[in-house]
Order: structure tokens, then C-alpha cells, then sequence
């Protein structure tokens, strides 16, 4: 095959080729519009569907407004109906209720109407009665003799003697029965007390009494030149009494704690052996701290006893101080305690609460443990001490009106001042020679009669107080004052006494007579 063929051929496919590529996109674009033909015709199809579904539901949403317009308007006419109907009903009552007011308003002036009438009745009446009240008054005056005044006077003065004279008869008939009743209930209450509380009671003395294993001892005691028992005197505040009794020294003082604190000190250097000034000092100085510890405990043990809580730590310690404190040979812790005691049990039988009435029967001689260290009265003392120390102010008042310095305005005063004469005043509580306790009143009696006007005097309360009867037509009120104070310089200057002594001057004028 040469070149020539082979052009010629490949040109034939190429012309083949063009002629089939033209005749190909003729078919393609006949195929094409022929589609798009359809698809024009579908799509005005589609249209004129969507137009008659519109138109359909254009019509279908049209009627539905007419039902619900239609609906609606017959609700709305419904509802008009109703209110207009609630209108009228309410309009039928209201004029209903307006009917009943203007009859009742007529029924209202027609009774002011009668009313008015009868009040002009009635006054005519009472002018009337007036008239006749006033004849009749004029001629009781002058049948009488009295005026109107004259004669309620006469009348409310014997009315009123008439009823004086029953009220003092059912004053004192009452009086008589409630006293009766109060001796028979306080006996019965104070009875039962004592036997409840029963205590021993051994009277103290103001010595005590060391005893040694030999004379010799003494003269170790004394030292050379006397030095160590010139130190115990100096450091413990008490007196050593070295006599001729056999085996023995005798401490003395007023102050038990001091006391105490000697015959512990002095028991310790005879048991040691080595006395010195030193050795002395140094066993005052552990003896004290022995004192102060059984205080201390003495005080906790005393509050355990009674069962009285919340007391003040610094109370308590000197209320342990008492254990060293007398009063008559009465110790005074156990007065307390014991006073403690019969205060709860008389207030338990009152029917009052115990725990303030034990409270104050225990606290009641506090300043008895401070009263060599302070000036004062124990009760004074006690009173301030207790104030220190915020107690309650039931405990305060009863503290201070044990002993009658202060009247007593509370129940528990008055059972802590029954209770401490009942502990004190008991056999064997409290110990004096009988002599001397008699002289000393018979004394204090005869300084008050001395004065002039004095009538009378009585020493009472163990004679801690004094009571005066004056002669009131030579001692006038105004004068009383000075008396007092007169008679209380005497006894300070005449007289030794412990504590105070309360000076009662009492001026009376009496007027007595009996119906018969």
C-alpha cells in the first residue's frame, strides 16, 4: 500500500468521523427538544393543576369563614342575650330592694313618730313626779326637822357605824381563826423539821492542845532564849501556853484557822525533831498550805452535802472557811449545813421550791468567815459578800434579815430566820455559862433604864438586840433619835459584847376599853 492509499483512507475516516459527529449531534439535539418539548407541557400541566387545587381550597377556606363568622355571631348574640336577661334580673332586685328600703324607712318615721310622743309623755310624766317628789321631800322636812343634806347625813353615819362596827367584829373573828390556824400549821412544820433533821452538835473551844513525847520537848520548843517560840508566835499569830502540865503545850487564840495552822505547824517540827527559826518558818508555810487545802475541801464537801449548785469558786472557799469558825462553841459550818437543811425541809412543806430557801439557809452566815477580816457585822458582810458574787436577790434579802436587821418581806427569809433560831436555840447547840450570859443581859437592860423616860427595857435575841418602851407623854417623836444614839454611845463605852447590838426604841399611846 503506498502513501497516496493511505492519505486517501485517512482522510475517509476523517470525513466518516466528521460526518458521524454531525450526524450524532442532530439526533442528540431532536432528542433534546423532543424532551424539552414534554417537559414544557408537563410543567403547563403541573400549573394548571396547582391553579384548580388553589382554586379549590380558596373556595374551601371561604366557606370555613363563613361557618366560623356564622358561628361566631351566633355566640356573641347568645352571650348579649344572657347578660341583657342578668340585667334585667339585677334591675328586678334593686328595684325590689329600693321598695323594701322606703317601707322600711316609713316603718322608721312612723316609730320616731311614736317615739317622740312617748318621750313627750314621759317628760310631762316625770315634771309631774318631779312636782310631786319635791311636795313630797318639803313635807318630810318639815315633818322631820332635817334638810335633804342633813338627813343623808345622819343617814350614811349610822349606816356607817352600823358597818364599822361588823367589819371590826369579822376583822377580828377572821384574825383570831387564821392565827389559830398559822400556830397550829408553824408548830406542826417546825416539829416535823426537827425530827427530820437531827445532828450532833460538840461545842468548840478557843485552845487546843498539842501533845509531846516528853518534857523535854519543851525546852526544845522554847529554844535558847526563847527564839523558837518567839518564831511560832510571830509567824502563826497564837499564844503558846508552857505550864506545868505533863507532856503537853496549849495553843490559844480567837482565830481557829490560826490556831489550826499552829498546832499542825507545831505536830510536824516535834515529829521532824530539827527546831529552828528556819525549820519553823518553813512547816508554818506547809501547815498553811494544808489549811488552805482542807478549806478548800471543806467548802466542796458542804456544797455536795446540801446539793446546792452553781455556787461561785471563791464562795465556795470561804464557805470552807467556816469549818474554822465558832459562834458559842456552835461550829459554824455545821450551823450552816444544818440551817441549810431545815430551810429546805420547811419550804418543801410550804409547798415552795426548796433549792433558793437551801440556798440562803446556807449562805446565811458567809460573813461570819470574814468578820476578822473585815469591819462590820457578819450580816453586813454576808450581804456584800453575796452581792460580790451575784447571788440571786432572794438570797441576798434573807441573808440580811436573819437576824432581824431588816424586815423580812419574802417567805424564804422568813424560813431561813425560823430555821437559824431553831439550829441555834436547840439543847446543846451553842454553849455560854449561864452567869455571865445573864449578868451581860441584866447589864445591857440596866444601861438602857438609866435614861429618863425609858418605862421598860427587854434584851432579846441572845442580846444582840434591845428593846425600849418609852413613856410617851416625856419622850416625844421627835426626840427618839437622839435617844437611841445616847444609849448606844453608853453601851459602847460600858458594855463588851461581840457583834452588834440593835437599839429598838418603841413610844406607843394605847386607848382601851370593853363593851359589856
Amino acid at each position: 500500500m503506498d502513501v497516496l492509499s493511505i492519505i486517501l483512507i485517512a482522510v475517509a475516516l476523517i470525513v466518516g468521523a466528521g460526518v458521524g459527529i454531525i450526524i450524532g449531534n442532530l439526533y442528540r439535539k431532536k432528542v433534546a427538544e423532543a424532551e424539552i418539548g414534554s417537559a414544557e407541557q408537563e410543567a403547563k400541566r403541573i400549573v394548571a393543576d396547582a391553579m384548580k387545587t388553589a382554586e379549590a381550597k380558596k373556595k374551601e377556606a371561604i366557606l370555613e369563614g363563613k361557618d366560623e363568622v356564622h358561628r361566631l355571631r351566633n355566640e356573641s348574640e347568645k352571650e348579649l342575650s344572657d347578660r341583657r336577661k342578668e340585667v334585667q334580673r339585677q334591675e328586678r332586685r334593686i328595684q325590689q330592694k329600693e321598695e323594701t328600703l322606703d317601707r322600711k324607712l316609713d316603718n322608721v318615721e312612723k316609730k320616731e313618730d311614736r317615739v317622740s310622743k312617748k318621750m313627750k309623755e314621759a317628760e310631762v310624766r316625770l315634771a309631774e313626779v318631779e312636782t310631786i317628789k319635791k311636795s313630797q321631800f318639803e313635807m318630810l322636812e318639815r315633818i322631820s326637822g332635817y334638810t335633804v343634806d342633813q338627813a343623808k347625813s345622819y343617814l350614811l353615819n349610822e349606816l356607817e357605824k352600823d358597818l364599822s362596827h361588823e367589819k371590826s367584829l369579822k376583822i377580828m373573828e377572821y384574825e383570831q381563826q387564821l392565827k389559830d390556824e398559822s400556830d397550829k400549821r408553824a408548830r406542826n412544820i417546825i416539829s416535823l423539821a426537827i425530827q427530820r433533821c437531827a445532828a450532833d452538835q460538840v461545842a468548840e473551844a478557843t485552845v487546843s492542845v498539842v501533845p509531846l513525847p516528853n518534857d523535854e520537848m519543851k525546852g526544845r520548843i522554847i529554844g535558847r532564849e526563847g527564839r523558837n517560840i518567839r518564831a511560832i508566835e510571830t509567824l502563826t499569830g497564837v499564844d503558846l501556853i508552857i505550864d506545868d502540865t505533863p507532856e503537853a503545850i496549849t495553843l490559844s487564840s480567837f482565830e481557829p484557822v490560826r490556831r489550826e495552822i499552829a498546832r499542825i505547824s507545831l505536830e510536824k517540827l516535834i515529829s521532824d525533831g530539827r527546831i529552828h527559826p528556819a525549820r519553823v518558818e518553813e512547816m508554818v508555810e506547809k501547815a498553811r498550805r494544808e489549811v488552805e487545802n482542807s478549806i478548800k475541801q471543806a467548802g466542796e464537801r458542804a456544797v455536795l452535802d446540801a446539793g446546792v449548785n452553781g455556787l461561785h469558786p471563791e464562795l465556795v472557799k470561804i464557805l470552807g472557811r467556816l469549818k474554822y469558825r465558832t459562834s458559842y462553841g456552835q461550829n459554824v459550818l455545821n450551823h450552816s449545813l444544818e440551817v441549810c437543811y431545815l430551810s429546805g425541809i420547811i419550804a418543801s412543806e410550804l409547798g415552795l421550791d426548796p433549792t433558793v430557801a437551801k440556798r440562803a439557809g446556807l449562805l446565811h452566815d458567809i460573813g461570819k468567815a470574814l468578820d476578822h477580816e473585815i469591819e462590820g457585822s457578819h450580816v453586813e458582810i454576808g450581804v456584800d459578800v453575796a452581792r460580790k458574787y451575784k447571788e440571786s436577790d432572794a438570797v441576798i434579802h434573807a441573808i440580811q434579815a436573819h437576824h432581824g436587821d431588816v424586815e423580812a418581806k419574802t417567805v424564804v427569809a422568813c424560813i431561813v430566820q425560823a430555821a437559824d433560831a431553831i439550829s441555834a436555840a436547840r439543847p446543846g447547840a451553842r454553849r455560854e455559862n449561864l452567869e455571865n450570859y445573864i449578868k451581860r443581859l441584866q447589864k445591857l437592860e440596866e444601861v438602857a433604864s438609866s435614861f429618863k423616860g425609858v418605862e421598860t427595857s427587854f434584851a432579846i435575841q441572845a442580846g444582840r438586840e434591845i428593846r425600849i418602851m418609852v413613856k410617851p407623854e416625856q419622850v416625844k417623836d421627835d426626840s427618839m433619835a437622839s435617844l437611841a444614839r445616847d444609849i448606844c454611845k453608853k453601851i459602847e463605852e460600858d458594855l463588851e459584847y461581840p457583834g452588834q447590838i440593835k437599839v429598838n426604841i418603841i413610844r406607843e399611846s394605847r386607848a382601851i376599853d370593853y363593851a359589856k
